[in-house]
């Protein structure tokens, strides 16, 4: 018991006693108090649950007050594709917003998008950030728990994969995009229409797929499923799926390829066939790099507004610092059809 000014004050309880109330080390209980992750994941839920039940008091890492603030944007490498357009959006609303960026790539171990190396966050909250952007291929379940056990603010920009209820995130019309660009290839007058998905069960590469589906229902037109092959969005893998559908006893005349990076692929395999684009087969790509329009013949393209989509994450992040939560976490941005070369009319 300690008195201030005549009042007694009851002492909140200290470290040693949460070790003992969770049956950890004293030291163990600081580095979940301090938000290190070399914990494991039932001892950490032990030390929290002790924390919680005995009112352990825990100062906030984040310190939304300091100024100049500072924000964190944490993407999968410097050098992948979009990149450059989130920092482009992010930069640009942060200036606007009087905000400080630090930019890092968070790589796996052996130094592959993923989910991050253990350790990772424990260096980000050293930084002393008001809120994190994450344009990351995945972050794990343990990193989202870590990040609302210390009630970082943190927005989630184009996931791949469906974040956890109540994660804030960004992304673009992509069940749309799938629509327009097989709509687009439906009145060029193809019928044999194939995608070039992405990996099964995310996001866009999902969304994506269900909209050239629908456009070719709405059609009268019947789903074929041979073709429709997934497959990881880099350009070998869309070369080899673009062969199978080559060697198909009736090959299609039209592909989406659900990225522009699968649509070079694309380009490359009807290469090696001596097929032309898009004299022989027409191909629609999706994103709108900027190296779509450098392509020979330029690319036809569904844009993708990612400095946009990045500017509204920093919007959204600005007010989840504030302690405003948006009604819905999940905003979505339209996409557009860019009209280039790489579409025709199917040969007669």
């Amino acid at each position: 018991m300690a008195r201030t000014g005549g009042a007694s004050v009851t002492a909140g309880p200290t470290l040693a006693v949460v070790a003992r109330e969770a049956g950890v080390s004293v030291p163990t209980a600081s580095k979940v108090v301090n938000g290190r992750e070399d914990v494991a994941p039932a001892t950490r839920r032990r030390v929290t649950e002790a924390l919680d039940r005995l009112g352990y008091v825990r100062r906030p890492r984040f310190d939304t007050g300091r100024a100049p603030r500072l924000v964190d944007l944490v993407v999968d490498s410097l050098e992948g594709p979009g990149s450059g357009a989130v920092l482009h959006g992010v930069e640009g609303a942060a200036r606007a917003a009087g905000l400080e960026v630090v930019v890092s790539a968070a790589l796996g171990r052996d130094g592959s998008a993923g989910p991050p190396e253990r350790g990772w966050l424990d260096r980000l909250v050293t930084r002393g950030s008001c809120g994190v952007l994450f344009h990351l291929t995945e972050l794990s379940a343990a990193q989202y728990a870590w990040l609302r056990q210390h009630r970082v603010p943190f927005v989630t920009i184009d996931p791949v994969r469906e974040p956890p209820p109540g994660v804030v995130s960004v992304g673009a019309t992509n069940w749309q995009g799938g629509v327009t660009a097989t709509e687009h290839l439906l009145s060029l007058g193809h019928e044999r229409i194939a995608v070039l998905a992405g990996p099964r069960r995310t996001m866009p590469s999902d969304a994506r797929v269900a909209g050239y589906r629908s456009a070719l229902s709405a059609a009268g037109i019947a789903h074929r499923p041979e073709y429709v092959r997934h497959a990881a969005a880099t350009e070998p893998t869309a070369r080899r799926r673009t062969h199978e559908l080559l060697d198909l006893p009736e090959p299609p005349t039209a592909l989406f390829a659900c990225s522009d990076r699968m649509a070079l692929g694309a380009y490359q395999a009807l290469a090696e066939r001596g097929l032309r684009v898009p004299g022989d087969v027409s191909v629609i790509g999706f994103d709108d790099r900027p190296e779509a329009r450098w392509l020979t013949p330029p690319l036809t393209t569904i844009r993708q507004p990612l400095s946009e989509m990045a500017a509204t994450a920093l919007t959204l992040l600005l007010r989840l610092m504030d302690d405003h939560h948006p009604e819905s976490t999940r905003t979505e941005l339209s996409t557009r059809l860019v009209q280039r070369a790489s579409t025709a009319r199917p040969r007669a």
